[in-house]
């Protein structure tokens, strides 16, 4: 049978069901699913776990006394590294992935049990999961549920598969220093090939490197922080490695007086906007005038937009751009010309009569912000030597713990819930419902073109959702528990639940979480 885990909000108490039907403030959640669907957010990340576990339950036999660390999404992948006492190696991951098959084919009971926090806390200190147990330590919750599977004992927050046996399709890939562990993206069992992004990768390398300056690598280390208070120290830090990385990139600009056009793309909620105001004020310390370039005003007619497969209007396909138009005014700008640049009227659909005169000198690059700018298509008149090309997304550097990371596409979403409640008057519930819509469009237009940047920045910072935590938690309680994104709702509530809250007062007005948050000194 199925267990059901149920979460009173208010009093926070946990306690084992089954099968009742409840209302108000308690939340029902399956923990052990006897059943996966493969086509859904919740089905993919159940098998994920369950194939995350069975690697670490592996690496205790095959490498005795080492530590995995489940590191971030890579590619249609998982990036771990796997800590011993000498460097891993092809053979390692052969005989990692034999293990995990002979578990799959063996079998085994996955049991969620209720155990009282502090002899969960005892329990995982004995057998070495110091990461989770320091986590648990700085929670508030009297009962969590620890999963156990032969005798291997975890915390793992979310749903789990009931069973060894129902992920038998996975595949390791040995990358250096780590390895890479992917699932089917989908019920047909299969595997897509591995895609190479070395770029992204080494965007991920640098927020380690950041983090471990930082001395924040979990949320119980932030936690941890937080109740020395030391969480304003920790906000300047992240701050000005942020500044130093735009300060970087606006300097290789400078240093390169055939760079004419800076295109800026990355996907929602990545901080787009403020992070080309910050690049441009950098960009003006080095002797440069840049100017800004917005795509929403190259838009075509309504009655001239593509559909999707839905037959509805398709506004983040490319060619919902004037191309010709565009491609002929960025050519003549850098040339020298006058153009006369466009404004698209929302209210109409159709493009306004009036114009704006425009004509650039050789110390003013022009900056494109959008979700096209890694696009050739969108630039294809400039030559690839005039052009610097941004690539800007959230890429979360900490994790729950060792075993459990924080998916880089629940940050965003909770920062747009924030943002779209503060600055858009959007509930929660609307903007959720909006969030596979939004993700379609990322997958098609933005992170095929990712590999094509010249230079990655990650806006995430590392205490950012102990700050959101704050004004996100009401907007998600606020969802009706038959909503059809309660499921969503729920797991961004138990992501936020391993966060003491910090307070936004320490932060800059020109952070990129100000975009977010408010209180931003750019309007």
């Amino acid at each position: 049978m199925t267990e059901l885990l149920i979460i009173n909000n208010r009093q926070d108490n946990l306690m084992m069901c089954s099968g009742a039907k409840f209302r108000g403030e308690i939340r029902l959640q399956e923990t052990l699913l006897t059943e996966v669907n493969l086509a859904t957010v919740e089905g993919q990340r159940a098998y994920q776990r369950t194939v995350l576990l069975l690697l670490c339950i592996a690496a205790k036999k095959v490498l005795p006394n080492s530590t995995v660390c489940v590191e971030h999404s890579l590619s249609n992948g998982v990036y771990c590294e796997v800590h011993a006492n000498r460097a891993l190696s092809h053979r390692d991951i052969a005989l990692l992935e034999q293990t995990m098959r002979e578990l799959v084919a063996t079998n085994l009971p996955i049991r969620v049990i209720e155990m009282e926090r502090e002899k969960a806390v005892q329990l995982l200190d004995e057998r070495g999961m110091h990461s989770s147990s320091s986590l648990l330590a700085t929670l508030s919750k009297s009962t969590v549920p620890i999963t156990t599977c032969a005798d291997f004992v975890q915390y793992y927050p979310g749903p789990i598969l009931a069973n060894t046996g129902m992920v038998p399709q996975f595949r390791l890939r040995f990358y250096l220093p780590g390895l890479v562990v992917q699932i089917p993206e989908d019920n047909s069992g299969s595997i897509p090939p591995y895609k190479e992004q070395p770029k992204l990768f080494s965007v991920y390398r640098e927020a380690e490197r950041w983090a471990h300056i930082l001395g924040v690598d979990s949320a119980a280390s932030l936690n941890k922080l937080n109740r020395l208070t030391e969480a304003a120290d920790l906000i300047r830090v992240s701050e000005a490695l942020h500044e130093k990385k735009i300060a970087a990139m606006a300097d290789m600009v400078a240093a390169n007086p055939e760079i004419r056009l800076i295109n800026i793309a990355g996907p929602s909620s990545s901080g787009k906007t403020t992070f080309a105001q910050r690049l441009k004020i950098q960009l003006r310390v080095n002797g440069l005038r840049p100017v800004t370039i917005s795509l929403d005003d190259y838009f075509l007619s309504r009655d001239q937009t593509p559909l999707d497969e839905d037959g509805k209007p398709d506004f983040e396909s490319i060619a919902a751009l004037d191309l010709p138009l565009l491609g002929d005014h960025l050519s003549r700008l850098i040339q020298g010309d006058a153009v006369d640049v466009p404004a698209f009227d929302f209210h109409t659909g159709q493009r306004a009569n009036v114009t704006r005169r425009l004509q650039i000198s050789h110390d003013q690059p022009v900056i494109i912000e959008g979700i096209h700018g890694l696009n050739e298509m969108l630039t294809s008149s400039i030559p690839k030597g005039n052009k610097f090309n941004i690539y800007i997304s959230a890429l979360t550097q900490i994790n729950i713990h060792n075993h459990i990371r924080i998916h880089t596409t629940d940050a965003r979403l909770i920062r747009r819930m924030v943002r779209d409640a503060q600055f858009r008057s959007h509930p929660a519930e609307r903007t959720i419902s909006m969030w596979p819509m939004v993700r379609r469009g990322e997958q098609r237009n933005i992170f095929p073109f990712q590999e094509n940047a010249d230079v990655m920045f990650n806006s995430a910072l590392i205490y950012e959702l102990a700050v959101l935590k704050a004004k996100a938690v009401p907007l998600l309680q606020a969802i009706p528990i038959d909503s059809p994104v309660r499921s969503t709702s729920d797991r961004l509530l138990l992501l936020l639940s391993h966060f003491t809250p910090i307070s936004e007062n320490d932060i800059p007005p020109n952070s990129i979480l100000r975009e977010f948050v408010g209180g931003s000194c750019f309007v």
